[in-house]
C-alpha cells in the first residue's frame, strides 16, 4: 500500500487547527515545521519544563499522510470551507509501503562507549560478549546512549563508581545511567522519575539486564543519601531541584549534573556551589556534565 503526502504552509496560528481537521477527515499523521526550515532563517523552537511558552513560527509548514485514494483536493476544500478559509494548496508526493520496523532498528547500531561498557538493541549480537552490555531499546523514555549528555554521565560513571557504592538517578527515563551504574558494581541503586511511563520502561529494561534496580515515582520511598547521585535532565529542572538534588548527596558524596548546553552551566553551577565542589566540567558537542563533590558537614 502506498501513501500520499500533502504538504502546505499556513500561518503558524491555524497549525492545531488544521492538524486536528486533518486528523478527523482520515489523515494518518501530520508533522509541523518552520516554514523557513533548512533555510539561514529558520528558527529553532527550544524549550524545557518551567519555562514560558515559545511562540510558534509566524508560517509553518504542515505535512499529512493519506491513504492513497483520498481525494486530497476535496478534503482539503470541506475543512477549509468549514473554518470560513480559502484553501491552501498542498505539494502531493507519493510515500511507499515500507517495513517501518526493519528501517527503524537499522537507524540504531550497538555503542561503544568505552572499552568495557558498551550499550547494544536486543536485535544486534553483542560485539564484544565480554564487555559489560546494557541491552536496551528505543523507546518511549529518554535515554539511548546516542546523546551527548548521556554518554557523558555514562563516562562519568565509569570514572567513580566503585562496587558497594549506593546511587541515584534523578531523572531515570529509560534507566540506562542507573542499569550501567549496577553492572559497574554500584549498590543499591535507584532511580526516580515524574513520567509514569518512564518508570515502567527503566523496569523493563532493567529486568531484560537483570539488574536489581528500585525505578519509583515516589522520592518518599528513597533512601535519605547517596554516595553517587546523576541527574541528566535539563537546565530549567535542574535550577528547580537544586535542593533536592543537594540532599540526596550524602557528605563526601559526588554529583553530577547533565542535560545542559555550554552557556547555561556557570549559571545552573552558581545554584549549587555553597554545597558542591565542582572540580570537573566535560563536554561534548555543546553540551556539559558537571560534576563535583558534596562538602562535609561542619
Amino acid at each position: 500500500m502506498a501513501w500520499i503526502d500533502a504538504s502546505f504552509t499556513i500561518e503558524a496560528k491555524f497549525v492545531d487547527v488544521w492538524c486536528d481537521a486533518l486528523l478527523a477527515a482520515g489523515a494518518v499523521s501530520t508533522s509541523v515545521e518552520d516554514a523557513k526550515a533548512g533555510t539561514p532563517e529558520e528558527k529553532p523552537q527550544f524549550g524545557e519544563p518551567g519555562m514560558e511558552e515559545i511562540p510558534l513560527w509566524q508560517n509553518a509548514r504542515v505535512s499529512a499522510l493519506f491513504a492513497e485514494d483520498t481525494d486530497i483536493f476535496a478534503c482539503f476544500a470541506a475543512i477549509a470551507a468549514n473554518l470560513h478559509q480559502s484553501p491552501p494548496k498542498p505539494t502531493l508526493s507519493r510515500v511507499e509501503e515500507e517495513n517501518w520496523v526493519r528501517l527503524t532498528q537499522a537507524q540504531f547500531d550497538p555503542i561503544r562507549i568505552s572499552e568495557r561498557l558498551w550499550i547494544v538493541p536486543s536485535w544486534h549480537i553483542a560485539p564484544d560478549p565480554t564487555a559489560l552490555n546494557i541491552m536496551l531499546d528505543p523507546g518511549m523514555a529518554f535515554g539511548t546512549g546516542s546523546h551527548p549528555t548521556t554518554r557523558l554521565c555514562l563516562e562519568w560513571l565509569e570514572r567513580e563508581v566503585r562496587p558497594g557504592m549506593s546511587l541515584l538517578d534523578y531523572g531515570c527515563g529509560s534507566g540506562i545511567l542507573a542499569i550501567a551504574a549496577g553492572k559497574l558494581g554500584a549498590l543499591p541503586v535507584a532511580g526516580l522519575d515524574i513520567d509514569p511511563q518512564a518508570v515502567l520502561a527503566a523496569r523493563a529494561n532493567a529486568a531484560n539486564n537483570r539488574g536489581d534496580i528500585r525505578f519509583t515515582e515516589t522520592p518518599e520511598s528513597l533512601l535519605p543519601e547517596y554516595d553517587l547521585v546523576v541527574a541528566n535532565i535539563l537546565a530549567n529542572p535542574l535550577r528547580l531541584l537544586a535542593p533536592a538534588l543537594i540532599k540526596r548527596v550524602r557528605p563526601g558524596g559526588k554529583l553530577a549534573l547533565s542535560g545542559l548546553l555550554l552557556e547555561q552551566a556557570e549559571d545552573i553551577a552558581s545554584l549549587y556551589v555553597p554545597w558542591i565542589s565542582f572540580a570537573q566540567s566535560d563536554t561534548r558537542e555543546g553540551w556539559v556534565c558537571l560534576s563535583g563533590t558534596k562538602r562535609d558537614k561542619k
